[in-house]
C-alpha cells in the first residue's frame, strides 16, 4: 500500500479523525484519549495502533504512560492531494503561467507600438 493510501485509510474513521483532532493542540496519553470516547478503551487502543502503523501519531513511554502525538508532516501529501478539489483554493501553477502569457503579450504589443508612436511624434516636431 502507497503512504497516500495508508494515510487515507487510516483516517477514513470518524474516531481516528477525532483522536487526530485531539492531538492537534498537544500530546495525550491513551488513557486520556479513552477518556474521550464512550467506546471501550481497547478500542480506543485498536484505533491508536492503526494510526500509529500508519505514521500519523508516534508514541513515547513516560512512566507507566503512553504518549501520543500528532506527527503532521504524514498529512502533507494527503492534504497537497486534495486541495485539487478544492475549488476555493486557486490553481497557481494555472494562474502564473496566464500571467506570464499576459506580461509576454503586452510587450510584444508594446513592441509593436512604440515604432509607430515615435514615428508620430518624429513628424509633429518637424512640423
Amino acid at each position: 500500500m502507497d503512504e497516500l493510501t495508508e494515510v487515507a485509510v487510516a483516517v477514513a474513521d470518524p474516531v481516528r479523525r477525532e483522536i487526530l483532532v485531539m492531538l492537534r493542540h498537544a500530546p495525550l496519553t491513551a488513557g486520556e484519549i479513552a477518556a474521550r470516547f464512550t467506546i471501550s478503551r481497547p478500542a480506543v487502543s485498536r484505533h491508536l495502533r492503526v494510526l500509529r502503523e500508519s505514521g500519523l501519531v508516534r508514541d513515547e513511554q513516560v512512566g507507566r504512560h503512553r504518549r501520543y502525538s500528532l506527527v503532521r508532516s504524514r498529512l502533507g501529501e494527503l492534504a497537497a492531494w486534495l486541495t485539487q478539489f478544492d475549488e476555493r483554493r486557486p490553481d497557481w501553477a494555472t494562474r502564473l503561467a496566464a500571467l506570464d502569457t499576459e506580461v509576454h503579450r503586452t510587450r510584444r504589443d508594446r513592441g509593436r507600438a512604440e515604432p509607430a508612436d515615435t514615428a508620430h511624434h518624429s513628424r509633429e516636431d518637424t512640423a
